[in-house]
């Protein structure tokens, strides 16, 4: 397992500044939290992609600053919206591709707007299917006020889907919609692809690796048991950290505690 660092840790400091502070600092894995369309794009994807060959970093993943409106684009009846937001997700998936980056985060809908399973599984393999052809995998997140904030749900899209079906396990949110993310392990098993972390405790559940009183020993035995050697990346607010060198410090911290899992 690699220990990393999300861009959207620094919000809102600029992406390319985020990405240089973490690059300076040491950090060598990253997702990237894509916070405005023009960072799709030159000029600054090419002092980005300038950075992680300076630096070599590896991007796993992407975040998308479209989450927000994922419900009306993805997930109602107005098919027009949907093929738009497939074709508009293409530009995501290139991008992905220039940064040699594997996972798609997704929000998906909110609980507000109603959605049948059904067409939620069919909008979730049409957006897979796109993400096909660029070499991406587009993992479900547990936001706790979206959708996927249900384990129940997740579970039945599991079963729906089988392998086509991936997650991310943020366990902030799933600490926020009161599900244990160890028992989510168990639930989820091979269909976790990917891990946000953050730790949880007295002081709030948005904490620094080892600043908690979560029983991390048992979520990692967990996640090790069901074959899990993917990225926990660390994603925390701005106030839940001083200097960018305190966050790549902690970073290495919770290397240092996975490398006993290998």
């Amino acid at each position: 397992m690699k220990a990393g660092v999300s861009t959207a840790c620094m919000y809102p400091t600029v992406l390319e500044k985020a990405f240089l502070s973490l690059a300076e600092t040491g950090v060598k894995t990253t997702e990237i939290f894509v916070n405005s369309h023009c960072e799709l794009y030159d000029p600054y994807k090419k002092e980005m992609l300038a950075m992680q060959k300076e630096y070599g970093i590896d991007v796993v993943s992407v975040h998308p600053f479209t989450c927000g409106i994922e419900p009306m684009m993805l997930f109602t009846a107005y098919e027009r919206r949907v093929t738009d937001m497939l074709d508009y997700y293409k530009h995501f998936f290139e991008y992905m591709n220039d940064f040699s980056t594997k996972y798609f985060i997704l929000h998906g809908n909110k609980n507000q707007n109603f959605c049948e399973d059904e067409m939620y599984f069919e909008r979730y393999i049409r957006l897979q299917e796109t993400a096909d052809s660029f070499g991406v995998c587009v993992v479900q997140e547990n936001v706790s006020r979206c959708t996927g904030g249900s384990l129940d749900f997740l579970v039945k899209m599991k079963n729906a889907m089988g392998d086509k079906a991936s997650f991310v396990l943020d366990l902030k949110q799933a600490h926020r919609a009161g599900n244990d993310p160890t028992e989510m392990v168990k639930a989820l098993g091979k269909n976790i692809k990917h891990v946000h972390f953050s730790d949880c405790g007295k002081s709030g559940d948005c904490l620094k690796f080892g600043f908690g009183e979560y029983d991390n020993e048992a979520f990692f035995t967990s996640l090790k048991e069901q074959g899990y050697n993917g990225s926990v990346i660390l994603e925390l607010y701005r106030n839940g950290f001083g200097e960018v060198a305190e966050l790549a410090e902690n970073c290495q911290a919770m290397q240092n505690y996975l490398n006993k899992f290998d």
